[in-house]
This record gives structure tokens, sequence and C-alpha cells, in this order.
């Protein structure tokens, strides 16, 4: 094994105060003692407890009949009882007198309630005393990998694809690992190939690659997870030898049928497709006159007799556009695409949406399509792969982002509905909701480039879920599991994670205005650098001020997509959220903000602070040496390093283009060129 595991290192813990509840391991399964999922949970705890704690654990079988005499150690017990408060996927954690019960209805569950106790353990937490339900919050729990068949990665910043390698399929140790990390935090599924789907990437749903990628599901259904795929909608072209792809042609019906049945003939448990279509350059139904919805739909029918999912990405806008005209803009390309057809797809389709309405920014507000679909399945897309934040350089704890989209309130019910209540399926008395995160690994040693960085696939496992978990507890958890035991080492992670993101939003992207990044590599600053925008600027930056009206009044329209109360919140520069004050308005650089700073006063001083902010968390990890392993550190304090230049950079080009633009001194005399 040549990389390390993450959270699941699982390093020894002195004097555990609970080791004597756990020396035995009964198990209570009766005819499901074969399953393999229950002999994954198994595996998993007691490797834990024999790394955590020292203790070779004994395992017995019994019959369920008889576990009220056990009376020492661990029992795992399938339920019968379907009256339980316990979901499909969810687990009963109790502790009485000297024993530890997990109870599920089903494998998945006692590996999800093995998982949890180890977390417990592995932080040092007492378990005397528990008697938790734990059910998940969501349905669908998924990572997107982008992962290309020759083995790049698009967006990827922790080295090649553990998945491909020149148009072949990878099937080794790290395969099981991963299922292992990711069913660890409560995943459930994932798509192992990029929405960009070229080349062979196409013929993944062909019998030369289904023999290998059985092999992976069936490894990923040992710990609960299904695969799914990302195809190209153009298949029935490319690799099928038809004239067309249209939805509505019964050739091409009739091709996907056929496909898909080979599909599941060769994985019984395949999870569906995941589709990103009519947009930068994808083939899609639009091509036929067809809508979205025909285009779903016909993939979402193949799929159904099998209990697949079709998957339809919303991130849909016409790149080409003419920007010149300011009305034009791409956030409004979402709504406007899926809004005229809610409750028109089939309730096998899923809509994912990204968290805001542009390209996963460090700063944008919530897209309206969450308030406004409500008769159609909906997954929240997020990013861990740090595209526009930082790449896994700069460190970047994006939980408490996600946190802010997830409670949202969107008003789309008169008794309210957060964008947790409506992608959870609670807000709509739906079942196929969630959440799907853009997957940050890669072959690196440490699975993520920056070790940092694995909070936030620890970090959108735990969310997905449980959404009420706060960013602080995932991240005091995720330390506790991965770095040694001790409080200056615990508080200066904790620090560092908690104050990253309003670092990085400091020393690059003002009050929400976005993109300023270099075109291509969406690394570094660029201030004009919008890679769509050819006749002008993103910023819309002038000698007076800066920022995008998306007023109904006199702007794009945009604000006008949300519901009231938020339509007019929005729309008023007076309580419009200042963090998203250049997102929906044009602001002269003399407007005084709430804090009595001018506009461009708070550019340049967001921007030293930034710098500054990132030069202490430096010198913070500088102190951590000797107190966590070598090559952790020193892995991270090179990345340091490079993030605190880029801050250097980000903030003497971002102020010295505003300062020049504005013809306004900095009013602390600070060297601005």
């Amino acid at each position: 094994m040549n990389y390390n595991q993450c959270w699941l290192n699982y390093s020894f813990i002195e004097n555990y105060s609970d080791k004597d509840l756990l020396t035995e391991l009964t198990v209570c399964v009766n005819e499901n003692k074969n399953d393999i999922i229950i002999q994954n949970a198994i595996n998993e705890l007691t490797y834990a407890l024999k790394n955590i704690l020292g203790i070779n654990v004994s395992c017995e079988y019994q019959d369920g009949t008889e576990t009220e005499k056990v009376t020492t150690g661990i029992i795992l017990k399938l339920l019968n009882d379907d009256n339980s408060k316990i979901s499909e996927e969810g687990y009963r954690i109790l502790q009485t007198g000297k024993t530890v019960r997990i109870e599920a209805k089903t494998g998945q569950g006692l590996l999800y309630g093995c998982f949890d106790l180890i977390r417990r353990i592995g932080q040092g937490l007492s378990v005397r005393g528990l008697d938790i339900n734990e059910n998940p919050k969501n349905n669908i729990r998924m990572l997107n990998h982008w992962d290309n068949m020759d083995g790049s990665i698009e967006r990827g910043y922790s080295g090649k694809s553990f998945f491909f390698e020149n148009d072949e399929i990878l099937i080794n140790e790290r395969t099981k690992d991963y299922a292992r990390l990711i069913a660890s935090v409560g995943i459930n599924a994932t798509v192992i190939n990029n929405v960009n789907v070229h080349k062979a990437a196409t013929e993944l749903i062909t019998e030369r690659y289904l023999g290998k990628l059985r092999t992976i599901a069936d490894i990923f259904a040992g710990y609960g997870i299904k695969l799914f795929l990302s195809i190209n909608f153009a298949a029935p072209i490319e690799i099928g030898g038809l004239p067309v792809s249209d939805p509505l042609d019964e050739r091409v019906q009739n091709w996907w049928n056929d496909c898909v049945k080979k599909i599941y003939e060769y994985i019984p448990n395949f999870g569906g497709f995941l589709v990103k279509a009519d947009s930068e350059g994808r083939p899609g139904p639009f091509t036929y006159g067809r809508t979205h919805a025909d285009g779903a739909n016909m993939l979402a029918r193949a799929l159904k007799p099998y209990g697949g999912l079709l998957i339809w990405r919303c991130f849909v806008y016409n790149c080409m556009q003419d920007w010149r005209d300011y009305k034009t803009d791409r956030a409004k390309a979402a709504y406007d695409n899926f809004i005229g057809l809610d409750g028109k797809f089939e309730d096998n389709v899923v809509l994912q949406i990204k968290n805001g309405p542009m390209d996963f920014q460090v700063r944008e507000p919530v897209s309206p399509l969450f308030g406004g679909l409500k008769n159609t399945n909906m997954i929240l897309e997020v990013q861990a792969a740090q595209e526009y934040t930082g790449q896994q350089i700069d460190v970047c704890y994006l939980i408490p982002m996600w946190k802010e989209v997830l409670n949202f309130e969107t008003y789309a019910k008169e008794d309210g509905a957060t964008v947790a209540d409506i992608v959870s399926g609670r807000a709509y008395n739906q079942i196929n909701c969630g959440m799907a995160a853009v997957s940050n690994t890669g072959n690196d040693f440490n699975w993520t480039g920056h070790d940092l960085a694995a909070a936030n696939l620890y970090g959108f496992g735990r969310l997905a879920w449980n959404t009420e978990l706060t960013s602080e507890q995932i991240a005091l958890e995720w330390i506790k599991l991965t770095f040694p035991h001790k409080d200056k080492v615990i508080k200066t992670i904790f620090d560092i994670l908690m104050k990253s993101w309003p670092v990085y939003e400091k020393y690059t992207s003002p009050l929400g205005i976005g993109w300023m990044v270099n075109p291509g590599s969406h690394y570094g600053p660029n201030v004009d650098g919008y890679e769509y925008d050819r006749w002008g600027t993103y910023h819309r930056a002038d000698r007076n001020g800066l920022g995008v009206d998306r007023t109904v009044r006199s702007g794009t329209g945009y604000a006008g997509q949300y519901n009231e109360p938020n339509a007019s919140m929005y729309e008023n520069i007076e309580t419009c959220p200042e963090e998203l004050l250049l997102f929906f308005h044009y602001v002269r650089y003399d407007y005084k903000l709430k804090s009595g700073k001018t506009l461009i006063q708070h550019i340049y001083d967001t921007h030293f602070e930034g710098a500054e902010e990132v030069e202490k968390m430096v010198r913070d990890w500088e102190d951590l040496k000797g107190l966590i392993p070598d090559d952790v550190y020193m892995r991270c304090r090179e990345r340091f390093y490079k993030q605190l230049e880029n801050a250097r950079e980000w903030r003497d080009r971002i102020n010295t283009y505003f300062y020049r633009k504005s013809g306004v001194k900095d009013e602390k005399n600070r060297t601005i060129y």
C-alpha cells in the first residue's frame, strides 16, 4: 500500500475508558451472515478496534432469538420489526450494562452503525450511555468524479485517476479502499467518469468494459454504494451507427432500451446515468428541437424497469452568447431552461442543480431553481474539488459555504422550505432527492493533494448524511480522526479550517463579484479574465464603480427569479446582503458600506487582510512541527507557502487594478502600484 487512509488511519489511543465494553463481538444476523456488507462491517469494526485500542476481538455468531442472553461486548443485530423508527439505511446504537448494541434493518445500516461506533472511539469519546437512532437526511449521497479514460482528471488537483489509465479500467487495492473511505461517511452512490463524455468513455456502456465495471460495482456494493456512469447523449450516433440521437425517434429509444438491458445483465445493482446535455458543447435534445424533459424521460424510461435513476444536470447555458448586451446574464440560464418543465419529468428523473447560478464561485447566491421547482426531484450539487477556491493548493474548508446553502430559506412554501428541506425530499414528500459533490480525489499519496482538503471530502459525506451537523462539529471530528490528540494540534488546525473560506474570499473575490481568474486554469488572478466574456469584463468595472446590475428595475432581471421576500431583498441595494452586493448591483466606489468604509477602501483592506491572515496561517502551521507526522507537516507547509505567494499576488493585482481604474488612493497609504 503506497498511500495513506485519511481518517481511517486509526491511530492508537492509550487508556481509553470504555475498552472493557468492546472486547467481544456477537453477531446476530441469522441467515444473512454471509452477506458481504455485513462481513465488511464486521471486518471494519474488528480492524479498527485492533488498531485504535489494541484489542483482538473474538467474533461469535448466534441466533437472533438468543441475543438477550448475551451480557458482554458488542452485539450486531438485524431487526425484523417493521414498526421500528429505523429506516433502511439507518441504525440504532444502545449501550446498557456491559453491552453495546448496534441494530439495523439491513446490512447497510449495520455497516453505517459500525462506522459510527468507530468514529466515536477514534475521537476518544465515551460510548457509555449511548442511545441514538440515526437515519440519513438524504436518500441520495453521491460523488461525481470528473475522471477521463486516459487517466487525467478534469479539474483534478490530486494526481491522476485511480479508476482509469490509457483507456482501461483500473481495479486494485485502492478500489476497495476508496469504497471503505466514502462508505465510512455515508456516501452511497458514485459516478466514476467525467460528465464531459468523450472518445473511449462513450464506450463504457458497451461489452468492452461491462465485465470490469461489474467487478467494480460488486466491490462498491459490498459497502452499500451504487455505481453510476456519465453518458454521451449522442452515443446512438457515435457508437450505435444511427444517424440521429433524437429522443423521440423510435430507433433511438430502442437502442437505449437494448443498451440498458445489457448493462443490467452484467450489473444487476447498477444505479443509473448522469447526463450533461446542451451545455458547453455537449450534445443534447436541443439539436432536434426537443426539451430537456424529452431527453431525460427517454433515458429514464429505459432505466425504470430495473430501478435505475436518470440524473440530469441543470448546468445549462449558452457560452457563445453576446455579452455586449448587458441584459444577457448567464446566471438566469438554469432557471429559464428548467422552470417551465416542472412536473414534466418521469419520477425516476432527478435534476442535479449547482448550489449557485454560475459555476462554483467562492461566493454566489443560492440557485433560484430550488425555490421554483415544486414537482421535480432535485439534488444539490456542490464542488469538493476546489476549482475556483484554491485548487487544493490554498486551504479552503467548504463546509460553512455548503451549510449556508442548505440553510437558505427559499419561501417556496407558506410554512417555509430551506434548501435542506427540498433536497431531502421533506418539502414535497419525494424520495429521489439528495446531495452530490464533484470529488476532490486522485491517486496522490494522501488522496486529496492537500492533506487538509480531505476535510471537504469527509465533510461532504457527513453533511449529506446529516444536514443538521455544524461546520464546527464536522471539522473537529475530522481533525481528531486524522491527527494526534494534542490540544495545540486540534486548536491550530481547527482555527485554520474555520477561517480559511473567509480568508480566501478576502484576497480573491470582493462582495460576490466572482471570476477574475486566469481563463482555462481558473487559478491565480486575472481581473479581466472571464473566459466567455469576449467583448468586455464580467465585473463591469469602470472609472466610477463595478458590479452587475441584476435587478428587475434596471438590470438583467435575475433578482426576479426568487420568491418574495428574497426577490425584493436582492432588488434593493440597501437590503441586499453585502457579501453579494456586487453580484446583484453596480456600485460606485464611494458607496458607503455598513462598516462605514467606501467600496474601494473595502476592496483595498480585505485584500491586504487576506494576505496577512495567510501569513499567520503559515506561522501557526510551522508551530506544529514535531507534533504531527513529518510527511504531513512538510507537504502542508509547502502548500501554505504557495498559498502565501498566491494571496500576495491576488492582493497586488486586484488592488492595483482598482486603484488605476478608480484613481482613488488607499486611505492607509499602503503601497499600491
